[in-house]
């Protein structure tokens, strides 16, 4: 009955040393929030990253459609 007891106990151990070297997750730092430099343009500009440009997207669709006999 040892001798199963010990055998169970050694084929664990590398499977118990494998999930100790296994790297742990880590989440990414916060990114720290700032003032909109563009909100001296008016709501909705942001800054584009890496440069000092302020933009605004938007858009509009328009669909028409007719006919005649």
């Amino acid at each position: 009955m040892r001798t199963m007891i010990y055998a169970t106990m050694l084929a664990a151990l590398p499977i118990a040393v494998m999930a100790a070297e296994l790297p742990k997750k880590t989440t990414p730092p916060q990114r720290e929030v700032k003032g909109n430099p563009c909100a001296a343009y008016g709501a909705g500009f942001v800054k584009v990253d890496g440069t000092t440009t302020c933009v605004k997207g938007g858009g509009a669709v328009r669909v028409e459609a007719g006919g005649s006999k």
